[in-house]
């Protein structure tokens, strides 16, 4: 399967975006390891952060480096190929702190850590072992250390599952055969349906990746909880479309809409190892800007900028007034230096992790 899996990207490195493909810096705020470790544990990371990117394909060290310009990155991946798409990708956009790696993020010799964040989207449920993966992440996790899980969901794979099934049963193997029977496509099919809503199959590494790849497991909630109960990493948020903040409503939420075979998203969620905890706002608390939206706030033009929504729900607008507000945690601000109206304007922003509160 190892073999098998490798294979597959070699042929297709995914995702498949262009080399001139750029992200915002504000619109990478989720991976900030400074801001998370912060929500997270209550105080601010006291070293120079390092983090690993478990299956990193062939796009997401830019965006990683982009978010943590001064971290140590490591980039691990078994195909060759889309490490140096990945490569060349960030060095076009003058991303240098990052060292690619090509191996098995369950073999426990490659890339040992320790980190104190791991970013693996889309990866798990592509491995014979989910659980020796998962717990292959988590050894390589410090105190404290975070882990940014995607997998996929049962309810959001469903038709792309039976159409995976389907080209199993053809014997497609390939993506010039798939693609003749895309355009064969009968109009109003199950088939063509799903063309139509996916965004991934309207490039040949989409098309491989969502029908051709050779191992996926689908998860049901319940199953993915009690996949992440038998490690010792502990479940912080999930950050899917939709997410409730707290997990056990989260939770309930998604088995409601598995009963009733709603839609669903693909689960993410941030897992911590003996994470510390937020901080309570009390007087004490300090409030700092996340870095990632340094060059956002600093934007003296009138018009709104909209942060693209990475923690479940809409981000709040920020309008001349907002950025303005903001700028003032450039530098740290103690809670209890607050008036009751400015209180009241900062706690979206918390809770959209523009600000973080810590020093507890």
């Amino acid at each position: 399967m190892h073999d098998a899996i490798r294979d597959h990207y070699e042929r297709h490195p995914y995702p498949a975006y262009s080399l001139l493909a750029t992200v915002r810096p504000w619109d990478t705020y989720h991976l900030n390891l400074d801001a998370l470790w912060t929500r997270f544990n209550g105080t601010p990371l006291p070293e120079r952060g390092r983090i690993l990117l478990a299956g990193c394909g062939s796009f997401s060290p830019y965006p990683t480096s982009i978010a943590n310009p001064s971290a140590a990155i490591t980039a691990l991946d078994l195909s060759t190929r889309s490490l140096r798409r990945a490569r060349l990708h960030a060095l076009l956009h003058g991303c240098r702190n990052i060292a690619y790696l090509a191996g098995d993020l369950a073999d426990p010799s490659v890339a040992p850590g320790p980190y104190h964040f791991i970013d693996s989207f889309g990866v798990i449920h592509h491995l014979a072992d989910p659980l020796a993966g998962l717990r292959a992440l988590e050894r390589r996790l410090s105190p404290g250390g975070l882990l940014r899980l995607m997998v996929y969901s049962r309810g959001a794979r469903r038709e792309a599952e039976a159409i995976r099934f389907a080209m199993r049963f053809l014997k497609v193997r390939d993506v010039a055969t798939l693609k003749r029977l895309v355009r064969r496509a009968r109009p109003g099919s199950r088939f063509a349906r799903y063309l139509e809503d996916s965004s991934e199959v309207g490039f040949d590494a989409g098309l491989a990746d969502a029908f051709l790849h050779p191992h996926a497991v689908t998860y049901r909630i319940a199953e993915l909880m009690a996949l992440i109960g038998r490690t010792g990493l502990t479940p912080l948020r999930f950050v899917h479309h939709g997410a409730l903040p707290e997990i056990g409503a989260e939770t309930a939420r998604l088995e409601a809409l598995e009963r009733d075979r709603s839609a669903m998203p693909n689960f993410i969620v941030y897992l911590g190892k003996d994470a510390a905890g937020g901080c309570p706002l009390t007087g004490d608390a300090v409030l700092r800007l996340n870095p990632s939206l340094a060059s956002c706030v600093g934007l003296r033009q009138l018009r709104q900028v909209a942060v693209a929504p990475r923690l479940g729900q809409e981000n709040p607008l920020l309008d001349w007034a907002a950025r303005r507000l903001l700028r003032r945690f450039r530098r740290p601000v103690r809670y209890g230096e607050l008036d009751a109206a400015e209180r009241t304007a900062v706690a979206p922003f918390l809770e959209a992790l523009f600000l973080t509160a810590g020093d507890c």
